[in-house]
């Protein structure tokens, strides 16, 4: 759990360490503009962007009861990243499983990958794609109930 915070943590640590080296200096608003764009960088590079995940094992039963995708992802992939932005409200409708949270879903993604944890890796209808156009992710979705 503490390895999907890393990045955004140092993020901020590090934005926090600029501005206020740029603050000593007498530039309150270049600080404060510098501080902004390091902690929305490590927001959008937390897990918090993401909808909750679940687990490799759970995630496969609702899948098979629903017919949703299943997306396999780690926090501070851009591809993962790229494929929630461009899913938009759509990313709901999808179960996430973060493979730095649960081993099990890590395991899938090695054994599909040729032991490489390649992310995103969406599995629909038990059928693998690794990191797949956005777009064709939308249109496997189910409409909504």
């Amino acid at each position: 759990m503490t390895r999907a915070w890393i990045l955004p943590v140092l993020l901020a640590v590090c934005g926090s360490a600029a501005a206020t080296a740029l603050a000593v200096k007498g530039i309150p608003g270049a600080a404060a503009a510098l501080l902004l764009a390091f902690v929305l960088l490590a927001g959008v590079n937390s897990p918090l962007v993401f909808p909750r995940s679940i687990g490799a094992a759970q995630a496969r039963s609702r899948s098979e009861a629903d017919g949703r995708p299943i997306v396999y992802w780690r926090p501070g992939c851009k591809y993962c990243l790229r494929l929630r932005m461009r899913l938009g409200r759509s990313a709901r409708r999808v179960h996430w499983v973060d493979i730095w949270r649960d081993p099990a879903g890590a395991a899938v993604v090695r054994a599909v990958n040729g032991g490489d944890e390649t992310v995103p890796t969406v599995v629909v209808a038990g059928r693998p794609h690794v990191n797949p156009d956005p777009e064709w992710v939308r249109a496997q979705l189910l409409p909504p109930a």
